[in-house]
């Protein structure tokens, strides 16, 4: 059946047993349409639809999403008061930003948790165990997992130029 500009015009019945009646199609016909239909479409959408799926595209780990996720809740709780955007309020050369961190020799996880930790400067230690009693936090502490997720996460936001984090309401 020929349509508008000489194309073939596809009906889609969406009973084979009523083609017949409502386009003309014998019943064999109908199928062979559906079929030639389903052959068209079918390997295109499937593609899109892998091309979609997070089983293609999955994080690099689901368990670093979810460290990454609690590294931020530390950080909302515990740094943003400073440190918001990746900035420093109170020392602006030492922002959280990679230049200023590899200008400040503090350019590595194990550096970020070292200075977490204890302090340094201005900032003061977070640890559990930090010492001199001045250089440390008069807030809350936070364990050495903590401080280690915190600074998996100040690490990866460095390496990203900070990209907005955004929060989790509950946690």
């Amino acid at each position: 059946m020929l349509g508008i500009n000489g194309f073939q015009q596809l009906a889609l019945p969406l009973n084979p047993n009523t083609a017949a009646e409502v386009k003309g199609f014998g019943e064999n016909e109908a199928r062979a349409q559906q079929s030639l239909i389903v052959k068209l479409f079918a390997p295109p959408l499937v593609a899109v639809a892998l091309s979609l799926s997070p089983m293609t595209h999955p994080p690099v780990a689901v368990g670093q999403t979810v460290y990454s996720q609690k590294g931020a809740v530390i950080f909302q709780r515990s740094c943003i008061g400073c440190h918001d955007g990746g900035g420093n309020i109170i020392q602006p050369g030492s922002t959280l930003f990679s230049q200023d961190l590899i200008r400040n020799g503090i350019d590595t996880e194990e550096e970020i948790y070292r200075v977490t930790y204890y302090g340094k400067a201005r900032m003061p230690g977070f640890g559990e165990s930090c010492s001199p009693r001045g250089q440390c936090t008069f807030g809350p502490r936070l364990t050495e997992d903590e401080i280690k997720l915190l600074a998996q996460f100040v690490k990866a936001q460095a390496d990203q130029g900070w990209p907005k984090v955004v929060q989790t309401e509950g946690e």
